[in-house]
């Protein structure tokens, strides 16, 4: 039996392959030109978390910040050369360096990251340059063995590193021993993990060999490194990049032709990585606290910008809840019903879920099931922006509900036996008084959302408490740094405590005596 296809089909059959054709145009232009598929439209973006010297950070103050600075971006840089692409990096929390890159919002992460099997299940890796793990102590301790002989003692690490996984495999030997297991604490950045060794809140830290070789400088000899191991899965500085034969394979060859012309070592040599580089150390003592780096901050243009972005984003939000939170209010006002039940589930969950579970789950997880937040135009400013919207419009339903409760009801009557409308009641009677009622907790709950903001901070958003920690990871100066980040703060709250005392005077002043006012 012969089948015919008659024109109607074969045309459609027809524009679906064109369609098919046009949605792979770019991947195939990409093999084609010998690109690899991850970049697109000429450009290379890059992942990385700009507080791990001299891996990636962030430069001193005056130079160029378009970009970071570091290993992993002078490698980023001629990979970008070697294909003749630009390149941009996009700046973030170390935890959140993976979710972006399954996200789809930079194709490679480039931050100091070992190459790790347990990595490699869910990413490509390509290895590009030697490094060991070692145990890192105060100056007076004397070396130890082996990672035994870390039992019974406290250990500090970062968060979100396999530091800790680690840890627990090794304690699970030592407890089938009957030995003390590590003890493990974990920070969120790479310079407050050095900083509880320094304060002897901790015996001792992990990190990589080429890491502590660059910041003995700046520690002033106060560590050493008491262990460098051997452990075959911290052997080697990798780039991720999502799971792709082609990819991989491209990858592969490009970091083999930088590393066979010399621009490899070159970096290396550049940044002073070697162990040979590193047997001269300076002893001497640090000072207490730098006069002339925190006076240089509170002048600094990244701070500025910093507070700027804070209270740029504290504003945007809290004028977005408001407009939210105003018809919740009067709604829950009113009847029972469904939609007053589903009001209250909504209070109750962004009342119940904390802040910053709400800002990683927006930034991180809803690209995952929305993949229109992928796009570049979703950036870390508007997630924060989006988050704490939600967040606060839950806490603002609260007050002006409560405000609106608050006006006498007998009001409402006596607005309506005079012939008034529902709406002209609310608008010349209900709201004026419940907007007395509900100023003062309004602007509290403002200055605690200012004070809320620099969770954004791991989101990749470079608010002032962001600003503040790439500089202690450059200078390791804490006190100077945060007390410059401080002060900024002291002083927006009270520019904003100060403009609340004087509404709250001329509202109090214009409930005895404005009737002179009105017509």
């Amino acid at each position: 039996m012969r089948y015919s296809t008659c024109p109607a089909v074969t045309d459609l059959l027809s524009l679906c392959f064109f369609l098919l054709v046009m949605l792979h145009a770019r991947p195939i232009r990409a093999q084609v030109s010998g690109l690899p598929g991850f970049i697109h439209d000429g450009v290379l973006n890059v992942c990385t978390n700009p507080t791990l010297p001299p891996m990636t950070f962030m430069k001193h103050e005056g130079e160029d910040q378009s970009l970071p600075s570091g290993v992993d971006i002078d490698l980023a840089r001629a990979l970008a050369e070697y294909w003749h692409v630009r390149l941009e990096v996009s700046s973030m929390d170390f935890v959140g360096l993976f979710p972006s890159l399954m996200a789809g919002r930079c194709a490679m992460v480039a931050s100091g990251v070992t190459r790790l099997p347990s990595r490699e299940r869910s990413f490509d890796a390509v290895p590009y340059l030697d490094t060991a793990m070692v145990v890192v102590a105060p100056a007076a301790t004397g070396a130890i063995a082996t990672m035994d002989d870390l039992s019974g003692r406290r250990v500090a690490v970062q968060a979100g590193t396999s530091y800790a996984a680690m840890i627990e495999r090794l304690n699970a030997q030592l407890l089938a021993q009957h030995r003390m297991p590590i003890e493990i604490q974990q920070y969120p950045t790479e310079e407050t993990v050095v900083q509880q060794v320094l304060l002897d809140r901790d015996f001792a830290f992990i990190s990589q060999d080429v890491e502590i070789y660059f910041r003995q400088k700046q520690l002033h000899g106060k560590v050493h490194v008491i262990l460098r191991t051997s452990d075959p899965q911290y052997r080697q500085f990798a780039l991720y990049i999502r799971k792709d034969a082609q990819d991989h394979e491209a990858l592969r060859h490009a970091i083999a032709v930088l590393s066979a012309n010399g621009r490899i070592n070159t970096i290396a040599r550049r940044w002073s990585i070697a162990p040979s580089s590193a047997t001269v150390l300076s002893a001497a003592p640090a000072p207490v606290f730098v006069w002339h780096d925190f006076f240089r901050a509170l002048v600094s243009a990244s701070f500025l910008r910093g507070a700027a972005v804070t209270l740029a984003l504290a504003l945007a939000s809290h004028l977005t809840a408001i407009v939210i939170s105003i018809p919740i209010a009067l709604r829950l006002g009113g009847r029972p019903g469904i939609v007053r039940t589903l009001l209250g589930l909504y209070i109750y969950v962004f009342r119940a879920v904390p802040t910053l579970l709400q800002l990683l789950f927006v930034w991180n997880a809803l690209p995952q099931f929305c993949p229109i937040f992928r796009e570049a135009w979703f950036t870390p400013f508007l997630a924060a922006w989006i988050s704490l919207s939600l967040n606060e419009s839950a806490y603002q339903a609260e007050i002006n509900r409560s405000a609106l409760a608050s006006v006498d009801p007998g009001q409402v009557a006596a607005g309506k036996a005079l012939g008034m409308r529902t709406g002209q009641i609310y608008r010349h009677v209900v709201l004026p008084q419940a907007l007395r009622i509900a100023l003062p907790p309004t602007l509290n709950d403002f200055i605690t959302l200012l004070k809320t903001t620099s969770l954004a901070s791991v989101i990749s958003l470079h608010e002032l408490l962001s600003v503040a920690q790439v500089e202690v990871a450059r200078s390791f100066e804490f006190s100077e740094y945060y007390a410059a980040a401080l002060v900024y703060y002291l002083l927006m709250v009270l520019f904003f405590i100060t403009l609340q005392k004087i509404m709250e005077h001329r509202l109090g002043w214009a409930a005895h005596g404005g009737s002179v006012h009105e017509r």
